[in-house]
C-alpha cells in the first residue's frame, strides 16, 4: 500500500520483465530491476528517457501513477489507471449523486483540518499559529467566508518573508513547494483510484480543464507537510531545486504522520483519507480523515 516513489533524472531506458521494472543507463550500460507492486509513484524527469509501451500498461495495471516533467524539470503531467477497484462502477454512483450540503460539510472539514495544521507548523516553528486555530474555529459549511485564503495571506507571511508570493512560476522557494505538491498530488490521485472514485469531480475544486480536481481538494491538510519541508531546505542553505531537495521532498511524502491517533506513512493516510471519502459518499460515515501535525 506504500510504495516507493521513483524520480529518474538521468537518460534510462525503462523497460519490463516478470513484472519488474528494469532500468539501463543509457550511459554506463548498467542494468537493475525493481519490482512494480512495490512502486507508487514514477517521476519521469530526464528528456532522453525512454520506455517501452509494456512497461505503462504494466504500471497502470499497478495503480501506479507517473508524472511527466518538462524541459525545466517541473511535472506538467500526470497518468492514472482508469480501473483501480472491483467496485469502482457504484462508487462512481455515490460520488456523482452526493449532495451539495454533504459537498459544502466536507469542504468544511478539509479547509478546517488544512488551517489546523498550518497553525501546527507555524507553532513548530516558533512563529504564532493561534490566530489561524481561531479562523479554523470559524469555518463554516463550504467555507462561505473563505477563511481559508485569509488563513493563508496570514500564514505564508510568516512563514517566508512578508514580501514572498506563492506563485507557480514565482521566485525560490515556489520551485520547491510546486515539486513537493506535486508529488503529493500524484500520491492523493493514486489513493482516490485505488478508492474507486473519480479524480476528476471535486468535493470543492471544480475546473473543466483540470482532470484532479478532488486530489487538489483531498490534498489540502497534506500540503503543511510539504511546506515544512521546504523551510527546512531553506535553513540548510539551499536556494534553488536540485537532485538534493528533490529526495527530501519525495520524502516527506513517504515520511510517518499522525492520523485519528495513529501513526503511520503519508501514503497510508492518503488512503485512509480516501476510502473515508468513499463512506461519505456512500452515507456510511460523515467525517473525513485527515492528518494532524504535531
Amino acid at each position: 500500500m506504500v510504495g516507493r516513489i521513483l524520480h529518474f533524472s538521468q537518460p534510462y531506458h525503462l523497460s519490463v520483465k516478470l513484472s519488474q521494472l528494469v532500468i539501463t543507463n543509457k550511459d554506463t550500460g548498467e542494468i537493475i530491476s525493481r519490482p512494480i507492486e512495490d512502486t507508487a509513484v514514477l517521476m519521469m524527469e530526464h528528456p532522453q528517457l525512454t520506455y517501452t509501451h509494456a512497461l505503462m500498461q504494466e504500471l497502470l495495471e499497478h495503480n501506479v501513477a507517473v508524472v511527466f516533467c518538462g524541459a525545466d524539470y517541473h511535472p506538467v503531467g500526470l497518468v492514472l489507471p482508469l480501473s483501480g477497484n472491483v467496485l469502482q462502477h457504484q462508487r462512481f454512483q455515490d460520488q456523482i449523486n452526493a449532495s451539495v450540503p454533504l459537498k459544502k460539510q466536507l469542504w468544511q472539514q478539509t479547509v478546517k483540518a488544512k488551517i489546523l495544521n498550518q497553525a501546527a507548523l507555524l507553532d513548530k516553528l516558533e512563529k504564532h499559529g493561534q490566530p489561524l486555530r481561531q479562523m479554523a474555529a470559524d469555518v463554516k459549511s463550504g467555507d462561505s467566508e473563505n477563511h481559508e485564503a485569509r488563513a493563508a495571506k496570514a500564514y505564508w507571511s510568516q512563514l517566508f518573508l512578508h514580501e514572498f508570493r506563492r506563485e507557480r512560476e514565482g521566485v525560490w522557494p515556489n520551485s520547491a513547494l510546486n515539486y513537493g505538491y506535486a508529488v503529493l498530488r500524484a500520491a492523493t490521485a493514486r489513493a482516490i483510484v485505488a478508492a474507486g472514485l473519480l479524480p476528476t469531480l471535486g468535493i470543492h475544486h471544480s475546473n473543466k480543464y483540470n482532470a484532479f480536481c478532488l486530489a487538489d481538494d483531498l490534498m489540502e491538510p497534506y500540503r503543511p507537510y510539504i511546506d515544512l519541508e521546504v523551510v527546512d531546505l531553506m535553513q540548510q542553505g539551499y536556494d534553488e531545486l536540485n537532485k538534493a531537495c528533490k529526495a527530501q521532498l519525495i520524502g516527506a511524502v513517504l515520511a510517518d504522520v499522525r492520523q485519528e491517533d495513529k501513526k503511520g506513512p503519508m501514503m497510508v493516510a492518503l488512503h485512509r483519507t480516501a476510502t473515508g471519502l468513499m463512506r461519505c459518499y456512500a452515507g456510511t460515515d460523515r467525517k473525513l480523515p485527515y492528518p494532524e501535525l504535531k
